[in-house]
């Protein structure tokens, strides 16, 4: 049998036969998701498909997280279609404050490395970070899997990405998350899958692994694969399932120095324009965002913490902040995190995803600039077209709220 790529070797195994890039396939699906944005369609889509239960109802999950809790009472009742479908049907409902649908996904042992894990979301890429096939589809589509259990596909090609050294401290995994989507670019991987190995990258907790994974979506990436090295987990797994083989082929091989980068500024209005911080330090800055499925992990928050302990937001400059689950936010509030958080000035929101998307809970004003940890920052991102929006890490963001300008986060830590 050929060498293969992460993907191919996942692929295969829920195909029954070997596949290689380019294939068309028909493959098993192991678990799916749905978030209030899109399970209305789905469900509709599904009962018109004349399904009533899907495939597996244990491994289906539904996901109250984006209009959460609900805005208006158009969205309230979108929010009981939902939890009557999962109730209905044996299905796992997370509701609303619960989390975030990719914190939540690994943090409730969901998705394992080897599975195939499709998402009626587009971030659901974020699960590679543990080694996983996961990847975003649509409404309908996730209609048909829900009532089959299986899904078709074509064999994406693979980027090999090699980040060689080591990240300077200081240096985040947001931060190399930006340079690569910088690097490749916004379309630079469409529709191809993309692993991630190298030196920087074994270190790197899952947290951190997380982060990473999670904009491959913005480099149009169909998957992300991060190679198994050093990645620790609460249970035992098979690092070979998810490991390529020697001599796997690639479509492009890309080398990153990530002992050569700085702190990272993906500038409005499109994530793929990012710099280094020197080229943006006294930025002015009026509203500062920590949260998303890509930073706000109790390892983001406490980072933010180590920058705001015994300092006060500057003046002007608010600071929001939306943990990614409950979970989180427990853990914060238990090791003194939210308490040093909540005295230097900032404001905390239930746990979801509506000031990223903008659906409501922290629309930013005409004309202001925001510095924010989420993963996307095109025209009206955030809910408002007038308002410019810059993709940082939580440390640069926490740096930025106490500056009340764009800082290099060293100045206030004295490295």
């Amino acid at each position: 049998m050929a060498a293969q790529t992460v993907t191919e070797k996942i692929l295969s195994r829920h195909a029954g036969k070997t596949l290689k890039a380019g294939d068309l396939a028909i493959v098993d699906v192991d678990a799916a998701m749905l978030t209030d944005t899109t399970a209305p369609l789905a469900i509709k889509a599904f009962r018109e498909m004349g399904g009533t239960k899907p495939w597996n109802p244990a491994r289906t999950a539904l996901v109250i997280d984006h209009a959460a809790p609900a805005p208006n009472e158009r969205i309230a009742r979108l929010h009981d279609l939902i939890r009557e479908f999962a109730r209905d049907t044996g299905s796992t409902l997370y509701d609303v404050g619960t989390g975030i649908c990719h914190q939540l996904m690994v943090e409730d042992d969901r998705v394992r490395p080897g599975e195939t894990f499709f998402g009626a979301d587009s971030h659901t890429c974020t699960y590679g970070a543990l080694g996983a096939f996961a990847t975003g589809v649509g409404s309908t589509d996730l209609a048909a899997i829900m009532l089959t259990g299986k899904t078709w596909l074509k064999v994406p090609p693979t980027i090999r990405m090699e980040i060689t050294g080591r990240l300077n401290p200081g240096v985040e995994a947001k931060d190399l998350a930006l340079a690569m989507v910088g690097t490749l670019g916004i379309a630079g991987a469409t529709y191809q899958a993309v692993e991630i190995c190298g030196a920087a990258i074994r270190p790197l907790s899952l947290d951190e692994r997380m982060t990473i994974a999670n904009l491959g979506i913005e480099m149009g990436a169909k998957v992300v694969l991060l190679h198994p090295e050093g990645l620790e987990l609460p249970y035992p797994y098979d690092a070979d399932a998810i490991r390529p083989d020697a001599g796997a082929a690639y479509v492009r091989r890309v080398a990153i120095d990530g002992s050569a980068l700085r702190p990272q500024i993906s500038r409005p209005p499109i994530p793929d324009d990012t710099v280094a911080i020197d080229e943006l330090l006294g930025t002015p800055i009026h509203y500062a965002f920590i949260g998303t499925c890509v930073n706000g992990r109790l390892r983001d928050l406490r980072a933010a913490a180590r920058i705001l302990a015994g300092r006060k937001l500057a003046p002007g400059v608010r600071l929001v902040i939306a943990p990614a689950s409950r979970r989180v936010f427990l853990d914060a509030t238990r090791d003194g995190t939210l308490a040093t958080l909540t005295e230097a000035g900032a404001t905390f929101l239930p746990s979801g995803c509506g000031p990223c998307v903008g659906t409501h809970n922290g629309v930013p004003g005409d004309g202001e600039n925001v510095l924010s940890t989420a993963n996307r920052n095109f025209k009206g991102r955030m809910g408002n077209p007038q308002a410019n929006i810059y993709l940082a890490s939580p440390t640069v963001v926490a740096a930025a709220a106490v500056a009340g300008r764009i800082v290099d986060p060293a100045e206030l830590v004295g490295e």
